[in-house]
């Protein structure tokens, strides 16, 4: 049975090449880590620290935000 499988997922690989893509590993944290909740946690408050002392890009963005009259339906 896995010989049908192996060939159906090789047939779908080709379609897809002939369509012009290719494959790409991506390597991504892992959720299920002990500690990366932790770790999610610390980069927000120090991104948000950051933000709370950057009024330059804090007032751009609030003046972007109050440019967006009519862009939804």
């Amino acid at each position: 049975m896995a010989t049908g499988v192996n060939q159906r997922v090789q047939t779908h690989r080709t379609k897809l090449r002939r369509a012009g893509l290719r494959p790409v590993q991506i390597w991504v944290p892992d959720t299920r880590r002990p500690g990366f909740a932790k770790e999610c946690r610390r980069q927000c408050l120090a991104a948000a620290r950051a933000d709370a002392r950057d009024t330059g890009t804090r007032k751009f963005m609030d003046a972007a935000l109050a440019d967006v009259e009519g862009w939804t339906a």
